[in-house]
């Protein structure tokens, strides 16, 4: 395509596999940009998966994410593990790129070689998530780092998306803003493996740990299953940082490779599935198959014909597709 730079993929994955920054940086470009290269960058990076334990951070704003991001980092590092950290931020309206910038508030690991950050723009995105979250942290991982953090850019009652891309989900509240009731009504309960009230040298973060142990604790949980911890940090000060990564080394423990080989499983499952419909809705929207599917639409409106039939009438007029249609295709 006009515009787009050639991609030496040997050369890059190469180099994106020893954690040279410049590298890994462009082939998270090649994942936000859709860029047709990526298919075979993926393609050679899959062998290098599956090392990296992901750590999803999410909770509402101004709960302390990224500070509580920071602190983590400082801890794994004082461990000399090596951490990527992808801080998915909402999209600017002018620029169309991350807005709050997560990188000028942990600037204090800039310099640290063991530690990348990268914002990633939420583009609209329901779920907390990029939809290029997913496969960015597959470079991440394949790029040798030891722990790749996932910090959204918020949570709410469509936003939980985060448990599905990560390990372990970490869930971060804050006293007084009534988050042990909203964590319940988002089912922000069911998702979390670790639970944090942060800024607990607050009023209120007595109540507030009351409160979600409490809600937990009505969960029916079988026999020998993992029990989410309510813990409290302070992540201005680094209080309580220490038990929070040892509560998430400890959730990884109790899910075994089994239970982690399962939690993968279904998180692939998610990338084929959304590769698949990105595909569909390409071709969909492609010259001739997007008139079809307005003149079905009247027949539909019209009640000619009901909406299942229609559909399916669209998806056999499709048929198959041209060879690598896919993430690359996207635009």
């Amino acid at each position: 395509m006009a515009g787009r730079r050639e991609v030496d993929v040997p050369s890059l994955v190469a180099a994106a596999r020893e954690a040279h920054p410049r590298a890994v940086a462009r082939a998270l470009s090649l994942v936000e940009d859709a860029h047709p290269a990526l298919r075979e960058v993926m393609a050679a990076l899959a062998p290098h998966t599956g090392r990296a334990h992901v750590v999803g951070l999410t909770g509402p704003p101004g709960v302390g994410k990224s500070t509580t991001t920071s602190a983590v980092i400082s801890a794994y590092r004082r461990q000399g593990l090596t951490v990527a950290v992808l801080a998915v931020d909402p999209t600017s309206p002018f620029s169309g790129g991350a807005l709050l910038g997560d990188r000028v508030r942990m600037g204090e690991h800039a310099s640290d070689r063991g530690v990348f950050i990268r914002s990633m723009a939420s583009r609209g995105h329901l779920g907390g998530l990029s939809w290029a979250a997913p496969h960015a942290a597959r470079v991440l991982d394949a790029a040798g780092f030891d722990v790749v953090l996932l910090e959204t850019v918020g949570v709410g009652q469509s936003e939980v998306e985060v448990a599905g891309t990560a390990d372990t989900t970490v869930v971060l509240v804050a006293p007084g803003m009534g988050d042990g009731v909203q964590a319940a009504k988002a089912g922000i309960l069911e998702v979390a493996d670790v639970l944090v009230v942060n800024q607990a040298d607050r009023p209120g973060a007595d109540r507030t740990v009351r409160d979600l142990r409490g809600a937990l604790a009505l969960g029916a949980r079988a026999e020998g299953e993992w029990r989410t911890p309510v813990l409290r940090t302070v992540a201005t000060t680094g209080e309580g940082v220490d038990a929070l990564v040892a509560a998430v080394a400890a959730h990884r423990d109790a899910l075994g490779p089994a239970g982690l080989l399962a939690r993968r499983r279904h998180r692939a499952a998610r990338e084929v599935e959304a590769l698949a419909l990105d595909a569909v809705r390409a071709r969909i929207g492609g010259v001739g198959a997007g008139d079809r599917l307005n003149r079905l639409a009247a027949a539909v409106a019209a009640g000619a014909l009901d909406p299942h039939t229609a559909a399916e009438r669209l998806v056999a007029a499709l048929g198959p597709g041209p060879p690598g249609e896919g993430l690359s295709a996207r635009r």
